[in-house]
This record gives C-alpha cells, structure tokens and sequence, in this order.
C-alpha cells in the first residue's frame, strides 16, 4: 500500500472535520461577500489546485452569473500588469501556501483592489499572510507528493463558500452528507480500470461541466504516478479536433457524475465504442452502460467529489501495479516553487 492510498481514505473523515471546523468562517466570510458583492473572481492557482479552482469558478458562474477566470500567472511574475480589480474577488488556492508565483501574484492582485481570499492547507503560509481572509482546507498533514485528500478538501471548501455566500439551503444540506457519500465511494470496486490501462502509455480523459475539473485532475494524477501521457478534454471541445485521434482501440476514461452534462458524454461514449475504442464510462448506477459506479451524491454540485474520490484508489493501484512508487514520482517534489 502507499501513502497516497491511506491520504485519498481519509478524505472523508477530513471533510467532515472541515465542516465543523469552519462552520462559523464559512458563514462570516458568506458575509462579507453578499456585503462587498463582487462583481468579478480570479483564481491564482497551479498543478491540481488550479483544477480545483476550475470547479470553484463553475460553481460561482452558475450560481451567481459572475464572470470567474484563471490568472495566467506570468501577468504578474514575468510582465509585472498594473491591476484595476475593484469589486473583485481574488481567490488563491493551494496547499503549502509557498510557491513564489502564487504569493506575488496574489500580492499584485490586492494591491489592484481585490478582496484577497487565501484557501490553503497550510494557514502560517506566505500565501495566507497576505490575505484579506483564510480559508484553512482542514485537511492535515500531505506527505505523498501526489495531491488527494487536499484537493478533495478544496472542492468540498469551494462548495462550502458558495453555499454560505448564495444562502443554499440545498447545498448546505448535501455538504453536511458528503462524508458519508465519500465513504461509500472508497468502497466501489473501479479494479476494471487499473486492467485497462495498465499497458497503455497515452489515453483521453473526458468530463465537461463541474466535471471538467476532475478529468483534468484525472489526467494529472495518470502523467505524475503512472508516466501515462494523459489528456484532459471537454466532452465538447474534444470534437472541435482531438477526437481524429480516438480510432480503434484507443484508450478513453469518460467521467460522467450526475449532472447536465451526463447525457451528452453517455452518447460520445457510446460514439467512441463504435469506433472500436476502448472507453470505460464512470456514472452512477442509474447509467446501465457504465462500466465504473460512481457513488451517489447527496447534491449535483458534489458528485464530481465522489468520482474523484473513487478514481484516486484506482489510480494509486493503477500506478503500484505498473512499477511507480505513487508516493515519489520521479523528478516532482512536494512543495513546487515557481515564478
């Protein structure tokens, strides 16, 4: 077993934790943003806390109808941009609160007005310290160099701030739930999918919606523990091209939770199997084509959670049985530091 196995199984209890822990933070910060209304969110972020930004900034779209983008950090590292951010939220997402990158940029960014929201693993953080308001992921200590239960928390928090600043009382109830989902999705058996991919050395790895984030997560997690060359797409964009590749016997992954994009990437995988591809469809069991079960939800906005949640086990096996130490992927360090 691995470090990363036991880190992606406490997950849940580390979700819980962070529900109670941060009741009272969550409902203040709902405050200050229903007070300060921003009308604008950037993310600062990199590697897998980018992709959970991804899902913070689909969630505030939908329920807010505010733009939300990813800062390309170079802006500030490299061409040093005079911001004009008033009535702008700047989140900065991350686990060790230290890359350089992110402290600057997130720097930049308040200095041009921004409300400042750090949400981190670590809260005596450089990243913290320059912040407006924390958000601590409550996730402990991480010391597999490959991200899960942290990321899981960044969701589950990303979830948590817009339920409290929207006042969902939906979201709300489905968040109290979510570690008793979680759970049950450690206990599916996605075996089939460490046989699929244990002999291939590219593959496509397809979501879109609040899904996209975790096919790009997914695709991460292949390159870093199984040195698989794994692109992420959405299950719209990969006919804009890409899909040219997918003939037969290519390998596909389709994450497919519940939600409004389910039916369309039901079909492309039903398209891809005609083609003689070789796709695995991860759904819930009200999908009779899946082939991997992800656990039911107890809201919508959380079911990409629950299929990460199971992805991770088959990825950490996934990366055991093909000769990788999940834990120390070559030439990658924990903490990254960048400009």
């Amino acid at each position: 077993m691995s470090l990363m196995r036991d880190e992606a199984l406490s997950a849940p209890q580390r979700i819980g934790e962070q529900w109670r822990a941060n009741r009272d933070t969550m409902a203040q910060l709902g405050e200050v943003l229903r007070q300060r209304s921003p009308q604008a969110a950037m993310t600062v972020a990199r590697g897998s806390s980018d992709h959970a930004a991804g899902y913070f900034a689909r969630l505030m779209m939908q329920m807010t109808g505010r733009p939300c983008a990813s800062l390309p950090l170079s802006l500030c590292t490299l061409d040093d941009t005079t911001w004009q951010l008033d009535n702008t939220l700047a989140l900065a997402v991350s686990q060790s609160g230290r890359s350089p990158d992110l402290v600057e940029a997130q720097k930049a960014l308040k200095a041009g007005g921004a409300l400042s929201l750090a949400m981190v693993n670590a809260v005596d953080s450089p990243l913290s310290r320059g912040a407006d308001h924390v958000i601590d992921l409550q996730a402990g200590e991480e010391t597999s160099v490959a991200a899960t239960k942290s990321f899981l928390a960044t969701l589950s928090a990303s979830a948590s701030l817009m339920a409290h600043w929207q006042q969902d009382p939906a979201l709300l109830e489905g968040l109290a739930a979510l570690p008793e989902a979680l759970t049950q999705a450690c206990q599916f058996d996605w075996a089939r999918g460490v046989e699929a991919f244990q002999e291939v050395d590219r593959l496509m790895v397809i979501g879109r919606g609040a899904g996209l984030p975790i096919a790009q997560e997914a695709a991460l997690k292949f390159k870093e523990t199984c040195l698989i060359q794994a692109e992420a797409f959405s299950g719209a964009e990969v006919q804009h091209g890409p899909m040219a590749l997918v003939g037969r016997g290519y390998p596909v992954l389709i994450l497919a939770p519940q939600g409004s994009a389910q039916k369309g990437l039901v079909e492309l995988a039903d398209t891809f199997r005609e083609r003689g591809a070789r796709v695995l469809l991860a759904a819930d069991a009200a999908v009779a084509s899946r082939d991997l079960t992800i656990a039911d939800a107890p809201h919508e906005a959380l079911a990409p959670l629950c299929a990460i949640q199971s992805f991770y086990l088959m990825i950490e096996a996934l990366s055991r049985a093909t000769g990788h130490d999940p834990d120390r992927p070559e030439f990658l360090n924990k903490v990254t530091q960048t400009r």
